[in-house]
């Protein structure tokens, strides 16, 4: 018996616009995703819970210093006391020409990194989904960075002389591979069923690696940034103490002023110079990575 009902229409999944319901309970699930935030407390007792260790260590070193000072293990003028040490320490930061060595010492450091940085993503990016690629340098990569930097030093004198580019280049090689591995590390373990989801959700080229590749791989790329930064910034204090360049009173340089004068207070003060910027960088790392775990629950 023939009716007058409306023709009815099929509704896809792709056609269809979800409501303010639906919208709001796809955004509870990935909220479950993530860790909660939670009430940090007193800032006070954070830093201290943080701090104390550190000081501990530090009060444990310079005690078995003085004691090695008061065994009279070397002469007072090769390794003086801790005193005398920070006192020149305290007079040489007071001066200009040591911030323009720090100026010059940690342009070369950022420098460095970022095209290291550039370079070893670009690397890791293209090996990690090119098999043919990976099996000919892949290898290869992990070979350059557990190779000594310092080796690198005498061909970056052949190719550049005594330059800004001969330490940049040492640089560059000692930081790349770290930053590509990292990368290709992190790419290699995302899970199989996420990317099998972003093809059914029709994620491809640029915006499978923007929405879920590259968030999936970021803890492993950013521990890899971190050892790439460890690598650079060794590398360039291997340069400067190796490549003087005329005019760039770097704090490799004055290092080397100063232990050709045989200065042993002045060569410990800038090897400590040396190690607080390197922690206050690690202390950056760290801050980034413990607050990307802590975003998706990786950390209680």
């Amino acid at each position: 018996m023939p009716t007058n009902l409306p023709p009815t229409t099929v509704e896809t999944p792709a056609q269809r616009t979800p409501n303010a319901s639906e919208a709001a309970e796809v955004a509870g699930l990935d909220a479950l995703e993530l860790q909660p935030k939670r009430d940090k407390g007193n800032l006070g007792p954070r830093i201290w819970k943080s701090a104390w260790p550190k000081f501990l260590a530090i009060a444990i070193v310079l005690l078995v210093w003085q004691a090695a000072v008061w065994s009279e293990w070397k002469p007072i003028y090769v390794l003086p006391s801790p005193l005398t040490v920070f006192t020149d320490l305290g007079n040489v930061i007071t001066t200009g020409d040591f911030w323009d060595g720090v100026r010059v010492t940690m342009t070369r450091a950022f420098t460095g990194f970022l095209l290291a940085v550039v370079i070893g993503t670009v690397v890791g990016a293209l090996v990690s989904q090119f098999a043919p690629l990976r099996a000919a340098i892949g290898s290869l990569i992990t070979g350059l960075q557990t190779m000594p930097s310092i080796m690198w030093f005498p061909l970056a004198i052949l190719l550049f002389q005594l330059s800004e580019s001969a330490i940049l280049f040492v640089v560059v090689l000692g930081a790349a591979p770290s930053v590509a591995n990292g990368l290709i590390s992190g790419i290699d373990y995302v899970p199989r069923t996420w990317l099998r989801v972003g093809q059914v959700l029709g994620m491809r080229g640029f915006a499978k690696y923007r929405h879920l590749i590259l968030p999936a791989s970021l803890p492993s790329f950013i521990s890899g940034l971190k050892q790439g930064w460890a690598f650079s910034w060794r590398s360039l204090m291997a340069g400067e103490l190796l490549v003087i360049v005329p005019g760039a009173l770097s704090i490799g340089v004055r290092m080397q002023q100063a232990r050709d004068l045989s200065d042993s207070s002045l060569v410990i003060s800038y090897i400590i110079v040396v190690l607080i910027i390197g922690i206050l960088i690690d202390v950056l790392f760290n801050a980034a990575d413990n607050s990307l775990r802590k975003r998706w629950g990786l950390l209680s």
